[in-house]
């Protein structure tokens, strides 16, 4: 029961803040069964650019439970155009202190990360891009992890 009133509470928060957002062109989160993290699965985001004039910012966003064993995740991303390109990248974010303590916002045991990953990052064609973000950890099952998740935004001018 205290986990669906959280649950809720978290949800109703953050329709709240999607709601009075002007510059989040795309923003989605994907909740993990179990607060597990398999290595061999890929979170997948489609997302269609029609604006090829504005930059952009890029951001990843992470939930975690504060019983996450490590202080950092490390993930690989992948990119790919509408005209089939691709960039891949290896990022590492920080999640706590060297003390332990989480960085991020936290409700009871949930704490939620956006971390920036691309500044002023312009689309040279519109169309459909595909976002794609898998743990790139040494543990196959990564435990702990709830939900993945990314956000674009244009850059405010």
């Amino acid at each position: 029961m205290r986990q669906l009133t959280l649950f809720i509470l978290v949800t109703s928060v953050m329709v709240s803040l999607y709601s009075c957002d002007a510059n989040r062109v795309f923003e989605k989160n994907l909740a993990l069964e179990n607060a597990s993290w398999d290595r061999m699965q890929v979170a997948r985001f489609d997302v269609e650019i029609t604006d090829t004039l504005s930059y952009y910012n890029l951001f990843v966003n992470i939930r975690n439970s504060g019983q996450y064993p490590y202080r950092n995740i490390y993930l690989f991303t992948q990119i790919k155009s509408p005209m089939g390109q691709f960039a891949r990248d290896t990022a590492e974010f920080v999640l706590a202190d060297p003390k332990g303590n989480w960085y991020g916002k936290g409700i009871g045991d949930l704490w939620e990360h956006q971390f920036p990953y691309k500044q002023s990052v312009m689309f040279p064609r519109s169309g459909k891009y595909i976002f794609e973000v898998e743990q790139a950890m040494r543990d196959r099952e990564l435990k702990y992890i709830t939900d993945i998740g990314i956000r674009i935004e244009k850059v405010a001018q």
